[in-house]
């Protein structure tokens, strides 16, 4: 035999172990191979072969791997060490009833190999390890390709069947004869956002977070207003704010022409805007010992009392939302002065603007009501300088449990509502979202005491708030509109609830997700129609 092994008789038990004869076997397999090696082949030894109970392992092992990868893929999120990924892959290998192959491999300690970004050795996973958002993890399950650094990306078009299947989508999500339709807008901050909407199909801007507009070199900006003791500096940087505000909604209204732009006003808490007290220290540590001039020094220790002077101990519920629009009068002035301009220059050109304004984080009705009087007066007066009619809706966002709660008497001075599902999460749960997806969200889904992320899919209780302030506002008011503008807005599991158990008229999300959008909120009317 060409491997010098063991040549049973036709009739005896098979090498392999199956318990069948040779015969029924392997016999012509091995003759196969025996005139293989004699034309000069290079033949592997039988011991290499797997018998069909290595077989099946290797289905098993296989099985365990495709599970824990789409696992991991399911739980993975910023914050995370790599150690913590790797102890889920632990788990659930035992669990499963098998080994990490890696595990002890010529003395290595760990379950898996990890790398972020642009390393391209893997490494041991550890605590000093930390997810970031937008870190890159390229991976090719098919071929075991590893890529160094990040992969060049190419624009998503929807073309052939995909454009056509969308379409069919659209058809069925629009049809009013069994309720009213299932519109599917975006969040976008910008026009080329807004354009890459359109072309997946989007209807609307559900979501234009105006803090967004704030940051690169108009950071600077906002800080002089921020910090600043002088009166005269706060009202030039409202001034310089302002004119890009208002060009910033000249070419988002423009791109949207004909169609609704909701625009948040600004939510962040202020400090967001400012440098980083730490590192401020840092830097004022160094200009001390390089003996920097003491008047330069005294205007950083000044710039620090004051930033150290505006740290909140939970920010997030903290001076955010209408709450700045109240203790800041200025900067709501400012926002809805900039989208009433656009608004109207626009008009006068032609362009058909809808802007829609909305007031964050509403939890009192008073708070609304006086923040609705300041916008419809400035409102009023750019109407009147530009000489042209302005309607432009106010509305709420309904991100607290007990703005839920009150949402009768919200919406009787709220043209509609849209429910910041993120923050409605946050407050639901008692959840810092940051910490919780970091510490313990993941753990909490391992051990079943969440089946779902609520951040991902939308919890059964935050459900039920936003179809009880949908029925309370809709009884008030019934010419309001609903929306979600939040991260469940893009979830086909939270779109079917969202439209058929809360009954909103628009989810709204990212523009990539747009047309996974349009296919659950089709398949949604489809439930509703079976159900009927």
């Amino acid at each position: 035999m060409f491997d010098k092994g063991p040549v049973p008789g036709r009739n005896d038990a098979c090498w392999c172990g199956s318990g069948k004869k040779y015969k029924k076997c392997h016999s012509a397999f091995d003759e196969r191979l025996e005139r293989l090696w004699e034309e000069g082949w290079e033949v592997l030894p039988r011991t290499l072969y797997k018998t069909p109970a290595d077989i099946e392992g290797i289905k098993r092992s296989a099985a365990i791997n495709v599970g824990v990868l789409d696992y991991v893929g399911e739980h993975i999120a910023a914050g995370m060490t790599t150690n913590q990924i790797d102890q889920m892959i632990y788990d659930y290998t035992v669990e499963h009833g098998g080994t990490p192959a890696d595990l002890n491999y010529e003395g290595y300690p760990k379950s898996v190999c990890t790398s972020i970004n642009d390393v391209v050795c893997h490494g041991i996973p550890c605590d000093t390890d930390v997810l970031h958002e937008g870190d890159i993890i390229s991976i090719d399950g098919t071929q075991g390709i590893v890529v160094d650094g990040a992969v060049d990306l190419v624009s998503a078009e929807l073309t052939g069947d995909l454009d056509t299947i969308l379409s069919w989508a659209d058809e069925i999500r629009l049809d009013e004869t069994c309720g009213h339709a299932n519109h599917v807008r975006v969040n976008a901050d910008n026009p080329e956002d807004a354009e890459l909407a359109l072309e997946f199909g989007a209807e609307a801007i559900g979501l234009c977070r105006t803090e967004h507009m704030f940051l690169g070199d108009r950071k600077n900006i906002i800080q002089s207003f921020i910090l600043s003791d002088d009166e005269a500096v706060k009202q030039q940087a409202l001034a310089d704010l302002l004119k890009v505000q208002t060009e910033d909604f000249l070419a988002m209204f423009k791109t949207m022409s004909g169609r609704d732009v909701v625009v948040r006003l600004l939510d962040p808490p202020l400090h967001e805007f400012l440098d980083d007290p730490r590192e401020l220290e840092v830097a004022i540590t160094k200009k001390e010992a390089a003996a920097a001039p003491e008047e330069e020094l005294t205007a950083l220790r000044a710039r620090l009392r004051r930033i150290d002077g505006m740290v909140e101990s939970n920010p997030m519920l903290g001076l955010r939302g209408v709450r700045l629009s109240v203790v800041f009068g200025d900067l709501p002035l400012m926002q809805v002065r900039a989208v009433a301009t656009a608004a109207a220059r626009l008009i006068k050109e032609g362009v058909d603007p809808r802007p829609e304004i909305m007031v964050p984080l509403v939890s009192i009705t008073a708070e609304h009501v006086q923040t609705r009087e300041v916008i419809e007066r400035v409102i009023a007066e750019v109407s009147a300088e530009e000489g042209v009619e302005l309607d432009i809706p106010v509305g709420t966002m309904l991100e607290l449990p007990r703005a839920c709660m009150v949402a009768d008497e919200i919406a009787q001075h709220a043209d509609f509502f849209c429910f910041g599902t993120n923050d409605l999460t946050q407050t639901t749960f008692g959840f810092s979202r940051d910490d919780a997806e970091a510490k313990f969200i993941p753990l909490y889904m391992h051990k079943k005491i969440l089946k779902d992320n609520p951040f991902e899919t939308i919890d059964s209780a935050v459900l039920e708030l936003v179809r009880m302030a949908v029925e309370k506002g809709r009884a008030t008011n019934p010419d309001m509109h609903f929306g979600v503008c939040g991260e469940h807005g893009g979830d086909p599991k939270s779109i079917k609830g969202l439209f058929n158990v809360a009954d909103v008229d628009y989810v709204s999300c990212s523009p990539y997700r747009v047309p996974l959008a349009r296919l659950a909120a089709a398949q949604a009317k489809l439930e509703a129609k079976r159900n009927a």
